[in-house]
């Protein structure tokens, strides 16, 4: 930790560290894109999120950029992709309450994705946690690199924490990055489950609303499920190699 920064930020770029060194094992990633932040102040319009095409199995705490809306707009060249600043800065700038946003091309979810129908059906305990609680874009035109399309996508997510972005992939929003790892983590295990329940050619067992309702409602009280899950992956990671720490 350097001497200006806080030991909140800190903890955060440790967290966000091992978040994208976990999610890079899980293979979750794709090559040097996609992108994580996590806002510092209570406004979120200062943020952490990691450099321009930085693979993430070697990003360590101190290399995360503190970007700040307020003021001089960062060297899209050289300091973060075009397309981050334009998801990132408008998901921040539009949803405060939005504190930790992960954007991701993960197998299944984006198979999922590409679908006709991308709902994530109920049809398990994974899957009944994404009833009604997905938003859905449809209308992807190309890389994300405006502001435009950034505030778009904002709007689309609205009051709910998961964006299922057609054709694309996935965003999760979340108040702390354990709860924003577990979300995403279980997302794309539900998309998983689903992708081989098509692949049977057989016809879904779909849960009944009620039960589904009822199974979502049954994760949201268990935020502390999702912090120590990724807490402990922390620690593996942490026995493994703990130079994300760095």
């Amino acid at each position: 930790m350097t001497e200006s920064t806080h030991p909140d930020e800190w903890q955060l770029r440790v967290d966000m560290a091992a978040l994208f060194r976990i999610v890079a094992k899980q293979g979750l990633h794709e090559a040097v894109a996609n992108h994580f932040s996590a806002a510092v102040s209570a406004d979120g319009r200062r943020f952490l999120m990691n450099p321009k095409w930085k693979h993430f199995s070697t990003i360590r705490a101190s290399d995360l950029v503190l970007f700040d809306l307020d003021g001089e707009a960062p060297d899209l060249n050289k300091v973060v992709d075009p397309t981050a600043w334009s998801i990132h800065g408008q998901m921040h700038r539009l949803m405060p309450q939005a504190r930790v946003v992960l954007h991701l091309h993960p197998p299944y979810a984006t198979t999922i994705a590409t679908l006709k129908d991308p709902r994530v059906l109920p049809i398990d305990q994974n899957t009944g946690r994404y009833f009604n609680r997905v938003a859905i874009d449809d209308g992807f035109s190309g890389m994300a690199n405006s502001e435009a399309e950034g505030e778009r996508l904002a709007g689309l997510l609205g009051d709910k924490t998961r964006l299922m972005m057609g054709n694309h992939g996935v965003m999760v929003a979340a108040e702390t990055v354990g709860e924003a790892f577990d979300d995403m983590y279980t997302l794309e295990r539900a998309c998983r489950t689903l992708v081989q329940a098509y692949a049977t050619g057989q016809p879904l067992n779909v849960l009944p609303d009620e039960v589904a309702e009822a199974t979502a409602r049954d994760w949201e009280s268990i935020r502390d499920f999702s912090i120590a899950h990724f807490e402990e992956m922390k620690a593996i990671l942490h026995a493994e190699d703990p130079t994300f720490a760095d």
